[in-house]
């Protein structure tokens, strides 16, 4: 398989990026690590040359969890740009496109995590209720995940304009 799809482009980096939307009783299932304890995010990663999203998304659900997680279905497509915070993007601009896909939770499922960050940081996996006051992201699964529709949506987060 390729190389993560993460480009530089200017004096930013074009990311194209898949999450995966684990929910069980009512929990959403997010991802946290030690160097940035103030937020979490959701599980999932880069997509690499020459694999699909949902191929993508599946692989980075079992590297990040341990567990082979079938896709149910495609929930959100979200464009953003933010400023990065690891040590090779740290204030440098991201454009990122993300896939988010619903996966399909078998009973009994029991996640756990071994995953490290593009800066060597230890992960650890969190499940949290959709309104939980803690900061995550992406922001709009706050809402949106609490009155979910069938359809896909498109989200567009733009942070260019906090620096």
């Amino acid at each position: 398989m390729g190389k993560d799809i993460t480009l530089p482009c200017g004096d930013g980096f074009i990311n194209i990026r898949v999450g995966a939307i684990i929910m069980n009783d009512g929990k959403l299932l997010m991802v946290g690590n030690r160097l940035r304890p103030e937020y979490l995010y959701s599980v999932g990663g880069r997509i690499k040359f020459g694999e699909t999203a949902e191929e993508a998304v599946i692989r980075e659900v079992f590297e990040e969890t341990g567990v082979r997680l079938e896709v149910d279905r495609l929930g959100f497509v979200h464009e953003n740009y933010f400023y990065g915070d690891c040590a090779e993007k740290l204030g440098r601009l991201v454009y990122e496109i993300s896939f988010f896909f619903y996966m399909k939770v078998p009973e009994g499922f029991a996640p756990g995590c071994n995953s490290l960050t593009d800066d060597a940081a230890e992960e650890y996996l969190c499940w949290i209720s959709p309104d939980d006051p803690i900061r995550y992201y992406p922001e709009f699964f706050r809402e949106e995940l609490s009155k979910p529709s069938g359809g896909v949506k498109y989200f567009i987060t733009d942070e260019r304009g906090r620096l």
